[in-house]
């Protein structure tokens, strides 16, 4: 009796045992095991998977937080899933290309081009930001694309700066993404860097038309500057 006793429980137990050393094996469990990823990661390692194909590619930190900043306005309705990420790293020199246009859906570089910096934010590099009036720098932080023009320089974008003390004059200053007769490489090869604007990202003659009509009304342009200010009070990174 004893015996039929026993088998009996363990009988009845073994799928409870089961289920504890193999929780994979029940829905429930799987699904609270399984680690969450967040929109942002996923985002994160798609470019980052992708955009090592790529010789020049941008600084996967500064991809990273690219991405926060994206993430957090699309969480807001500032911007619609799908749309482009474009960033521009004042940290590395005019001479070389420094703005790269993604495709978030798949991760791809869409376009990669040399953009020229504020007169008096540096030389060669962009050492020095600013939001003020007539300071002829360049602004560092997260913009949304606006509306297309004709204006002095042909064919511009308009851009709202979207971080109070940083970017916020952007539309107030004028500064637009245009193009310009500084920005190409025999400007480089003659002087060793591109020149410089009134603080606009102004790109070369060739590409700015096809570069405009990929960004334009409603998407986020990040402009990475090495600034500790910056990095520590944003509220997008």
């Amino acid at each position: 009796m004893i015996r039929i006793l026993i088998l009996f429980a363990l009988f009845t137990l073994s799928p409870v045992l089961s289920a504890n050393v193999h929780p994979t094996n029940n829905g429930v469990d799987r699904g609270q095991l399984t680690a969450k990823i967040s929109p942002k990661e996923l985002l994160s390692k798609k470019i980052l998977g992708k955009i090592k194909q790529y010789a020049n590619h941008p600084d996967p930190k500064i991809v990273r937080l690219a991405v926060s900043g994206y993430a957090k306005l699309l969480k807001n309705g500032k911007i619609e899933a799908g749309s482009p990420l474009s960033i521009i790293d004042f940290s590395l020199p005019s001479s070389a290309e420094r703005l790269w246009i993604i495709d978030t859906n798949n991760g791809d570089l869409l376009h990669q081009s040399l953009v020229s910096h504020g007169r008096n934010s540096g030389n060669l590099l962009a050492r020095e930001f600013s939001n003020t009036n007539s300071s002829f720098m360049s602004s560092i932080g997260f913009y949304l694309t606006g509306e297309t023009y004709q204006g002095k320089h042909g064919y511009s974008l308009r851009l709202d700066g979207l971080e109070k003390g940083f970017n916020d004059n952007a539309r107030e200053r004028a500064i637009v993404i245009h193009g310009a007769e500084y920005a190409n490489r025999d400007f480089v090869a003659n002087t060793g860097r591109l020149g410089r604007s009134l603080g606009c990202p102004a790109l070369p003659m060739d590409s700015y038309k096809e570069i405009i009509d990929t960004i334009k009304e409603g998407s986020c342009l990040f402009i990475y500057g090495q600034d500790d200010s910056y990095l520590k009070q944003s509220r997008l990174i």
